[in-house]
């Protein structure tokens, strides 16, 4: 049987996902946080495991060589709000099999869980990242000003200095959030 462990602190999105995967055949196990990830993980031994690549105050990130090195053949899917190429590479590197972008729908989940090589531990390269569309360009800076400004904990000052351009221009562009590009 397929077990699947969901590291997800959106308690709302991980039951959605867990209910969904069930009707698929997986046996889904929830984990709010990063500090019981891997007691859970020992406990439970899943085949598969979708890791939130943010998690309330941790990343996501710093589970995947911990959680690889407990399980050496599970199949990893990395979920991140925050997508880019950055991010995807450093998140492969790490060692998960694959990385989506959210939203993501339980179709393309389902492909990105069931791509796994007879060997169980083949490695998806940064760029066969599966979405459903690509980022336009204007989505991809709204995602990056949105990770820049979570790393600098809300401080719009800072995160212009960073991004290089004035505090007033960012205030702009934070006011004018994309469409969900046609998801």
């Amino acid at each position: 049987m397929k077990k699947l462990l969901i590291i997800e602190d959106d308690t709302a999105f991980a039951a959605i996902v867990a209910r969904r995967l069930a009707r698929h055949g997986f046996d889904c196990k929830t984990c709010p946080n990063a500090s019981d990830s891997l007691l859970i993980a020992r406990q439970f031994t899943p085949t598969h495991i979708v890791l939130d690549m943010k998690l309330a105050e941790h990343n996501g990130l710093s589970l995947i060589k911990p959680l690889r090195q407990l399980l050496p053949q599970v199949y990893m899917v990395l979920l991140t709000g925050f997508a880019s190429i950055a991010t995807a590479v450093e998140a492969i590197r790490l060692g998960a099999d694959n990385y989506l972008a959210k939203p993501v729908d339980t179709q393309t989940l389902l492909n990105a869980l069931q791509t796994q090589n007879t060997d169980n531990v083949a490695h998806v390269s940064p760029f066969d990242v599966i979405t459903e569309q690509p980022l336009t360009p204007k989505r991809l800076e709204w995602e990056h000003i949105q990770q820049v400004l979570a790393n600098n904990k809300g401080n719009v000052s800072e995160t212009a200095r960073q991004l290089g351009m004035h505090r007033r221009t960012l205030q702009r562009k934070l006011l004018k959030k994309p469409i969900a590009d046609n998801r």
